[in-house]
C-alpha cells in the first residue's frame, strides 16, 4: 500500500508543479536558480525523452497502459518480498501515470528542469521523469543485490 502512496504524492506533486509552470510562465521563460547550472525553462514536449517519436499520441496511451498494469502487477507480487523493488516501482508508477495524465489531457507534457553542465544543454525534464530515472536506478540496484543474495545462498 506504501508503493501507491508513493505513487500518488508524486503524481500530485508533478501535476501541481507542471500546472504552476504553464500557469506563470511562457513557453521558453526561464528562470536563473543556479547561473550557468540551474534554470527553470518553460517547455512542451509532444513525444518521449529528448523529443523522440513526437505527435505519437497513440503509441504512448498503449504503452503507458502496458507498463502500468506490469507495474501494478510487481507490486502486488514482487514488492512483498523485495521493498527495495517496492519502493522502485511505486517511484517508476508515479513518473509513468504523471506524464500520462500529461499527455492525455494537454496532449503534451509539461517540462521545466533545465540544467547546463559545461556547455551541455540536458534536455529539459520534469518531475515525473525524475521520478522515472530513480525508480529505475533503483529498480536496477534492487535486481544486483538480489541477484548477489541468490549467488551467496548457492555456494
Amino acid at each position: 500500500m506504501l508503493y501507491y502512496i508513493l505513487a500518488v504524492i508524486i503524481v500530485i506533486v508533478d501535476q501541481i508543479s507542471k500546472w504552476w509552470i504553464a500557469k506563470t510562465m511562457d513557453i521558453g521563460e526561464q528562470i536563473p536558480v543556479i547561473n550557468d547550472f540551474f534554470y527553470i525553462t518553460s517547455h512542451r514536449n509532444k513525444g518521449a525523452a529528448w523529443g523522440i517519436l513526437e505527435g505519437q499520441m497513440w503509441f504512448f496511451y498503449i504503452v503507458t497502459l502496458i507498463v502500468v498494469i506490469v507495474i501494478i502487477y510487481y507490486i502486488n507480487t514482487l514488492a512483498k518480498a523485495d521493498r527495495l523493488a517496492g519502493w522502485s516501482l511505486g517511484l517508476i508508477l508515479g513518473g509513468a501515470v504523471g506524464n500520462f495524465i500529461d499527455r492525455l489531457f494537454r496532449k503534451e507534457v509539461v517540462d521545466f528542469f533545465d540544467v547546463y553542465i559545461g556547455s551541455y544543454d540536458y534536455p529539459i525534464f520534469n518531475i515525473a521523469d525524475s521520478s522515472l530515472v530513480c525508480g529505475v536506478i533503483l529498480l536496477l540496484a534492487a535486481m544486483f543485490i538480489d541477484e548477489k543474495r541468490k549467488g551467496r545462498s548457492t555456494e
